[in-house]
């Protein structure tokens, strides 16, 4: 009794296939068929010795195809696992996302931005400048403790004028109360903390949250 392969079938509407997707046998079901068609072939007329490799081959692509995705799912559950972790080991770090610019257009009346300061404020000020890195615009700073602080600014210069639509460097240069000179700029947060959403990882950086995966550096904050 001759046996053909047996893995998809189609039924045939004029000139079109329909494909049945549960037509598809597994190494199982597999299986059981071939040893049926053994069980059942004539004495007479036997399975030919070629059409036997055949299907024990493919039984063997089979299984070897499957081990191989159950492999392919265990190292990619281990890979988003492996990621989930090294996010959360990155909570209290410092994040740079590489940032530094803010960008205003025609439509803005007005700009909110947070600067992380890592120390205690004396005093100081927050710098605006424009892309050839002159100063349009200046915050001064009063004592404050160490932490992320936001800035609404109304974008205008220091002449009270509004600044045309461009983009704009923020940084700021304050004192501490130990008589020490820091800097900070925008773009540069602790991480908060962290939260998963579709399985990708954002990070908690000043006032929300950035794709983990748009952070530039992570690094130890250093007094």
């Amino acid at each position: 009794m001759a046996v053909t392969n047996i893995a998809k079938t189609a039924t045939k509407s004029d000139n079109d296939f329909v494909f049945n997707p549960k037509s598809e046998l597994d190494k199982d079901a597999f299986m059981k068929l071939f040893l049926k068609q053994l069980q059942m072939q004539d004495p007479t007329d036997p399975m030919d010795t070629d059409k036997m490799l055949e299907q024990t081959a493919y039984l063997g692509t089979m299984e070897m195809n499957q081990n191989m995705q159950k492999t392919l799912d265990t190292l990619s559950k281990s890979i988003s696992s492996s990621e989930q972790m090294s996010a959360i080991s990155a909570i209290g770090k410092m994040a740079d996302t590489g940032e530094r610019y803010l960008n205003v257009t025609d439509d803005d009346k007005s700009k909110s931005f947070d600067l992380y300061f890592g120390n205690d404020i004396t005093s100081g000020n927050v710098l605006i400048k424009d892309k050839l890195g002159n100063i349009v615009k200046s915050f001064p700073l009063e004592a404050h403790t160490k932490g992320v602080i936001n800035f609404e600014w109304d974008l205008t210069d220091n002449n009270g004028k509004r600044v045309p639509s461009n983009t704009y460097e923020i940084t700021a240069e304050y004192t501490t109360p130990e008589g020490k000179k820091e800097n900070t700029a925008l773009g540069a947060y602790p991480i908060e903390s962290i939260r998963f959403d579709d399985g990708k990882a954002y990070a908690k950086l000043g006032s929300g949250y950035v794709p983990f995966d748009k952070i530039k550096e992570i690094y130890e904050w250093q007094n």
